[in-house]
């Protein structure tokens, strides 16, 4: 089966130019498939500068790879042509992370909402075009007479937010990149855009890769985790292992660093030292190296392959070295279906 939208060996590196020498590794190596059916919600997560924004510009195509290439539907989008770029464009729509600058302040929401419809081509009459504003907004728990004809400074947080699901539900798509889509909505309002999302999943059969650096939200939304650290995969898998049982030092880490719930609970975060800009410098050794309580000499020869751990995980790290190895590009056939 063609995929529906494929990373294959993805690198980005910036610098290295005539004016700056240094270069920053933001990707390496990264290898990704989406599959057209079952719909299906991975969570890519890590901390600030671990290459998550930078992977979804390269799968959006608005930045060009160093190395490597992403193919939808069989084609690199490099090569598509002008009608082909187009049902691209409507399949694989964006959800940004900040709903404040995602709006002109000068237009109104039936601006935002009618773009699209009239990008696509997608309302053959004015009715027909409110009709599908109604519609999507309906869809993401938003009252079309409240919300149409108003501006952004007239909304809060959430509903700009929701408007922005709206927005890339109108255009029907396939798959939908939503980075970073609740960090500036009130905890009070997560569960409802993260409910907007498992709609799109389960009433419409959109796929999402869902960016973020909240492992609490990754694990309730998504059924499959991909963990970044340096611009490589640290771990991959089923999210029902990997966050409640970490392997790589560096995801336990992560999970380490999320405060119990339970008063009664003394939480004591772990503490590492070490170069915590591992894009910087050499790409050969492990890229968590430097940070590793568990790093062996071999750790800075030699960046780790994946080693298939259990049935649905793989985890880049020798600590784990008599398990079976796993191709990058065939990193998704642990994932739960």
């Amino acid at each position: 089966m063609t995929a529906l939208l494929e990373a294959r060996h993805l690198s980005k590196v910036f610098g290295g130019g005539l004016f700056s020498r240094q270069r920053t590794y933001a990707l390496l190596d990264f290898s990704l498939r989406v599959d057209a059916q079952p719909p299906s919600i991975t969570a890519i997560v890590g901390e600030s500068g671990s290459g998550k924004t930078t992977l979804a510009r390269l799968l959006l195509g608005l930045v060009a790879p160093t190395q490597g290439e992403v193919v939808y539907l069989g084609k690199t989008i490099n090569s598509m042509t002008a009608s082909e770029r187009r049902t691209f464009r409507r399949d694989v729509q964006v959800i940004f992370q900040d709903p404040y600058d995602a709006y002109n302040p000068f237009y109104k929401v039936d601006h935002v909402l009618g773009k699209p419809i009239s990008n696509f081509h997608l309302a053959s009459s004015k009715r027909e075009a409110r009709d599908l504003m109604a519609q999507a907004l309906e869809a993401v728990g938003l009252r079309p007479a409240d919300t149409l004809g108003r501006y952004p400074h007239q909304l809060s947080g959430g509903q700009r937010q929701r408007i922005m699901v709206a927005r890339a539900l109108i255009a029907k798509p396939r798959l939908i990149i939503a980075d970073e889509p609740v960090s500036m909505v009130d905890a009070s309002l997560r569960a409802t855009v993260l409910g907007n999302l498992r709609t799109l999943k389960r009433d419409f059969g959109i796929s999402l890769l869902y960016i973020t650096h909240d492992l609490t939200t990754a694990y309730q939304i998504s059924e499959n985790i991909i963990v970044l650290y340096g611009g490589s995969v640290a771990e991959a898998g089923d999210v029902e292992l990997v966050v409640p049982q970490p392997k790589h030092p560096y995801t336990q880490l992560l999970i380490g660093s999320i405060p119990s719930p339970n008063p009664r609970h003394r939480w004591t975060p772990r503490r590492v030292s070490g170069d915590v800009s591992p894009q910087v410098g050499a790409i050969d050794s492990c890229r968590f190296a430097a940070r590793c309580p568990s790093a062996m000499p071999r750790c800075w020869e030699k960046h780790p392959p994946l080693f298939r751990t259990d049935e649905h995980r793989v985890v880049a790290c020798y600590l784990y070295d008599r398990a079976p190895l796993t191709e990058a590009e065939v990193m998704d056939e642990v994932f739960v279906r």
